[in-house]
């Protein structure tokens, strides 16, 4: 919690961030509730830029000093940390029985990493919470904005590239339907096999050079069209989708990208569907990140999602 501190105004209805937050307690109240996910070992065995470890704590320091517009009570559950690159897996299912007990206490857990192996503890532990509540086929919609698909065949090696991948086989192992839109892919960054392997699974396609301000209400019809034939919703960001010039603090910069002016209204849609369960942003790397760029973005990203009123 030391993390949490910033300016205090004298105004009255000045609150920001650090005085709000509080750490989650068994008894706490439903509300949004922060889990930090430090690990780059999936990022290592992508052969990335490693240094994503930091992420959560980068994360924190720029969400501390942003004002307060929520009404719904938010906390800091702490990190889930993975010790070195053997931990992984081991790491992924901490991370699922984090998210899965704040799940069933009335949570909306806020996943901050960390390398994109995040997202298959995020959705692990979404699993684990359903199969507890005996809900026999949830229809659990995946949202991914990001440049990469991060369906790179994982038979060999686990790792940021592989999650959606993994979640698929799971989804298949369970006899679940895999619903997966991908936003903001770049081609340039995505071989043919993983294009192929995106239209084998039936995967919602939009690359970063389809987003544009003329297509932007096309689109988000087409992701609420998506989002109608789900009962769930887990929203993962990796914020390389976005360009280089507003996140350059990440394991694979965007030669291109999705302005973060164009990515909020699909993170609002999300947010706004009322079917949101959990959320997570990844790749974040401070030993690259210039003037905090890319965690002041992540913030108002997270800021943004959070709104309430």
């Amino acid at each position: 919690m030391s993390l949490w501190a910033g300016r205090e105004d004298p105004e009255p209805d000045s609150l920001r961030w650090h005085q709000v937050i509080t750490p989650v307690r068994p008894d706490s109240a439903p509300g949004a509730a922060l889990v930090g996910f430090a690990s780059d070992a999936g990022v290592a065995r992508n052969q990335g830029r490693v240094g994503a470890a930091e992420g959560p704590r980068a994360i924190r320091r720029a969400l501390a000093p942003l004002a307060w517009h929520r009404s719904a009570p938010m906390f800091d559950s702490g990190d889930v940390s993975c010790h070195g690159n053997d931990d992984l897996e081991a790491a992924q299912q901490r991370l699922a029985e984090r998210i899965a007990s704040l799940l069933t206490r009335g949570h909306l857990p806020l996943v901050l990493g960390g390398g994109h192996e995040v997202a298959f503890g995020s959705w692990s532990g979404l699993a684990r919470h359903f199969g507890a509540q005996g809900e026999a086929r949830p229809r659990i919609g995946i949202v991914n904005l990001d440049a990469h698909f991060d369906l790179r065949d994982p038979t060999h090696v686990r790792s940021s590239g592989t999650p959606f991948a993994q979640i698929a086989a799971e989804c298949h192992a369970r006899d679940w339907p895999f619903r997966y839109a991908c936003l903001g892919v770049s081609r340039a960054s995505n071989t043919r096999a993983l294009f192929t392997r995106a239209r084998e699974l039936n995967v919602l396609v939009r690359e970063d050079h389809e987003i544009d301000a003329l297509r932007l209400d096309a689109i988000v019809r087409e992701l609420q069209r998506f989002m109608a034939r789900c009962d769930h919703l887990y929203l993962s960001i990796d914020l390389d989708v976005l360009p280089a010039a507003e996140a350059p603090g990440v394991s694979g910069p965007a030669t291109r990208g999705v302005p973060l002016a164009l990515i909020e209204p699909l993170l609002e849609a999300v947010r706004d569907s009322g079917k949101l369960r959990l959320a997570d942003v990844a790749e974040l790397n401070p030993s690259f990140d210039i003037d905090g760029r890319t965690a002041k973005a992540a913030a108002r990203l997270i800021h943004r999602l959070t709104l309430d009123t």
